[in-house]
């Protein structure tokens, strides 16, 4: 496995400094954030689509040893009055194709729950009735004709695999409704796995890494405190303030701070026995550490536990 983080976990950074970081912590590589719902402060996408452009920032990712692991449009693509999400996602896949960039990491994205309606609609219920009626608008008329265009698009442009985020309040959120929409779409399709939501979804993602095997695409690495006390009250469907961590009953938090060493290892190994041997992605979005500490602490952790060196285990010959 390899180890770097988003770039928007030292978005307060400069461009210069980012890459410094990143070559004195001694990880591999950065996933660049483009759009959708982040200011993209160390990429410019529209300058982007210059070929020249593009070799000045690949070459600074060179001469600091590092790679691009992916870029990252996360936004919500089928945002009903927000169209601006979805082309940063298409445009997104055509940049990464010029620059040869084989991995898009995204959303599944959100439409409204009707042609009439202005607001995504997340449905987490099958009742009452009117749900399922959401549900097959938003997969049947506008998730699936959407992801058949953008698996033409990524095909066009040499992009080989979309990792969608299992996230909240999108329609692909779970291992479900990844493999559904994969099964529909074809393997362009995977998973990023990351089990911050899925913690607070209440799902396993140890368990979630073996079901999903071979269509892991990449790996998100975030950590969620589960505040056991505020959660025997209010349960984990949250909607405070992120900022507001005591208040909350789940909180993403700093690797290590909210489930240990021993479960980070757990996690390697399991993503090894599902077939994945890609990247770790550390993505930092504790409101209460310092971002540049918190990620130095996340590094350290998961270098001290994820495989590196390729197995050479073979059986003597007795």
């Amino acid at each position: 496995m390899k180890l770097g983080f988003v770039s928007d976990s030292l978005g307060g950074m400069s461009f210069e400094d980012l890459l410094a970081n990143a070559s004195r912590m001694d990880v591999s590589g950065i996933e660049v954030n483009t759009g959708g719902w982040s200011t993209a402060p160390h990429f410019d996408l529209a300058a982007m689509k210059d070929t020249q452009k593009q070799k000045t920032f690949l070459q600074a990712f060179t001469e600091n040893g590092l790679e691009i692991i992916s870029l990252n449009a996360n936004g919500n693509p089928l945002h009903p009055t927000q169209p601006e999400q979805g082309q940063c996602l298409k445009d997104t896949i055509r940049v990464a194709g010029a620059m040869g960039i084989k991995t898009v990491c995204t959303m599944s994205g959100l439409p409204a729950g009707s042609t009439a309606d202005k607001m995504p609609n997340w449905v987490v219920s099958s009742w009452p009735p009117e749900t399922q009626t959401i549900l097959r608008y938003q997969w049947e008329d506008v998730l699936l004709p959407f992801w058949t265009e953008i698996a033409a698009l990524a095909k066009e442009h040499g992009v080989e695999r979309i990792a969608l985020e299992l996230h909240g309040n999108q329609c692909v959120y779970n291992v479900p409704s990844l493999l559904k929409l994969r099964d529909a779409i074809g393997p362009v399709i995977g998973a990023n796995l990351d089990p911050s939501h899925l913690f607070w979804m209440g799902a396993d993602p140890l368990v979630a890494a073996e079901a999903l095997g071979d269509a892991i695409y990449h790996v998100h690495a975030k950590d969620t405190l589960l505040n056991a006390p505020v959660q025997a009250v209010t349960s984990l469907l949250e909607n405070g303030s992120l900022m507001d961590i005591p208040a909350r009953s789940w909180s993403y938090i700093t690797l290590g701070f909210g489930h240990g060493e021993e479960w980070w290892r757990q996690f390697c190994y399991r993503l090894k026995m599902a077939g994945y041997d890609g990247w770790l992605s550390i993505e930092h979005e504790d409101v209460l550490l310092n971002s540049l500490e918190g990620l130095e602490k996340s590094v350290a952790l998961l270098k001290g536990v994820m495989p590196v060196a390729p197995s050479d285990f073979k059986p003597q010959e007795i």
